[in-house]
C-alpha cells in the first residue's frame, strides 16, 4: 500500500556569503492517512526546513533542494513538480500552520476573506458561496460568534483566536496532510492545551495525517503516534511515542526530556539546561554532530558518524552508545520511566 507521505533522503543547503550551509542532510521518514508525526529538536536544527521543503516553500536561490532528494504524495515526487502542479497541492492537498498567526495573517483583509481564498483557488466555490462556507469553518474550530467574526481583521482577534484561523485557513479544503509548525509556541499553557485538543479532534473528525513541528517534547506526549528527534540537520532518534518517552536511547533525547518541567519540580529547583551550542553546518563534524555537547563522548564519536541502529522495528538510533563493544550507560534519572526519586 502507497504510504501518504514518503520522504527520502532529504537534503537542504542554503548558499549563503560565508559557505553552502547544509541545514537539512539526508533525512527520510513516511506518514500514514490518520497519523501524526511529530518532529522535534531544538532551534536551528532543520524541523522548519524540513516543512517547508514538503510544501515546496524554500526559495531557490538561496535555498536548493539536493539532487536525489525524493519528497513522494501519494507515490508522486513533489521535487520534481512544476509550480503549476504545486500550487493544486499546496493549500488544497496539503496545508501549513505557520509558527505566527500576526505575521502570516494577512493583516488587511477580513478573516472570512482569508478563508474564503482557499475555498474559491481549490474548491471552486464563488465568494458568496466561499463566506458561508467560512462561517462553518469558523464554527469549526470552536471560534464562537462565528457569523461577526468573519468580517473581523486579525487584530480584531486574541492570540489564540488568530491561531484558531490559521487552522481554520489550513483546514478549509480539508487537506490529506496539515503540517503545524510550532502551532502553540506564543501562546500561553491554557491557550496551548486547547489548540492541541482542537487540532487532535479535527483529526479524527477529518482523518488528516499531521506532522508537528515542535521543540518541546512535552507538547506532542498526548497527540502524536511517532516521534523524531532531529539534530543538526539529521534523525538521531525515531520511534512511537512510548518507545521515545519510556526507552529513549540517544543522549540528545535525554537532554530535551530533561528539559521538561516535571509536576514535581519545586519552586526554586534549577531547571535542567543543556551545555554547549550546535555545530556550524557549513563545515558540519565528520563524526557525531552531538559529540561536542555529549556526556558519554568516545573517540570514535568524533571520527565516525554512527549509523542507524534497529532498537525495534520502529525504534531506531543514531549513537555509538548501541554498539555491542561500547560501556553499558545509565539512563538519567527522572526519564525513560526512571523516576527521579529512585
Amino acid at each position: 500500500m502507497t504510504k501518504m507521505l514518503e520522504v527520502k533522503n532529504l537534503r537542504v543547503s542554503f548558499h549563503t556569503y560565508a559557505g553552502e550551509v547544509q541545514s537539512v542532510r539526508g533525512v527520510s521518514f513516511d506518514l500514514d492517512k490518520g497519523e501524526t508525526l511529530a518532529i522535534v529538536g531544538e532551534s536551528g536544527c532543520g524541523k522548519t526546513v524540513t516543512s517547508k521543503s514538503i510544501m515546496r516553500l524554500i526559495k531557490m536561490p538561496p535555498g536548493e533542494i539536493k539532487e536525489g532528494s525524493q519528497i513522494l504524495f501519494q507515490g508522486k515526487d513533489i521535487v520534481k513538480m512544476s509550480d503549476k502542479e504545486m500550487r493544486g497541492i499546496r493549500g488544497g492537498e496539503i496545508s501549513m500552520i505557520f509558527q505566527d498567526p500576526m505575521t502570516s495573517l494577512n493583516p488587511t483583509m477580513k478573516a472570512g476573506n482569508q478563508i474564503a481564498e482557499s475555498l474559491m483557488i481549490h474548491r471552486g466555490m464563488d465568494k458568496k458561496e466561499a463566506l458561508k462556507e467560512a462561517v462553518e469553518i469558523l464554527k469549526l474550530v470552536n471560534i464562537p460568534n462565528a457569523e461577526k467574526r468573519v468580517d473581523q481583521y486579525p487584530h480584531e482577534f486574541s492570540g489564540g483566536m488568530r491561531q484558531r484561523v490559521m487552522i481554520a485557513i489550513a483546514l478549509a479544503c480539508n487537506p490529506k496532510i496539515l503540517i503545524a509548525d510550532e502551532p502553540t509556541t506564543a501562546l500561553d499553557v491554557t491557550i496551548q492545551a486547547q489548540i492541541l485538543d482542537l487540532i487532535n479532534d479535527l483529526q479524527k473528525k477529518l482523518g488528516t495525517a499531521v506532522i508537528m513541528i515542535t521543540h518541546d517534547l512535552g507538547v506532542v506526549a498526548s497527540i502524536a503516534h511517532k516521534i523524531q528527534v532531529m539534530y543538526a540537520g539529521q534523525i538521531i532518534e525515531r520511534g512511537t511515542t512510548d518507545e521515545i518517552f519510556y526507552q529513549p536511547k540517544h543522549p540528545y533525547t535525554w537532554a530535551l526530556l530533561q528539559s521538561v518541567p516535571k509536576l514535581e519540580t519545586k519552586n526554586k529547583d534549577t531547571l535542567y539546561s543543556l551545555k554547549g551550542t550546535p555545530p556550524d553546518l557549513i563545515k558540519p563534524p565528520v563524526g557525531c554532530p552531538f559529540a561536542s555537547r555529549c556526556d558519554y563522548c568516545m573517540e570514535i564519536c568524533k571520527e565516525k558518524m554512527p549509523e542507524l541502529t534497529d532498537i525495534t522495528d520502529n525504534h531506531k538510533v543514531r549513537c555509538w552508545l548501541q554498539h555491542p563493544l561500547a560501556p553499558k550507560v545509565e539512563v538519567p534519572k527522572g526519564i525513560g520511566g526512571v523516576s527521579s526519586n529512585e
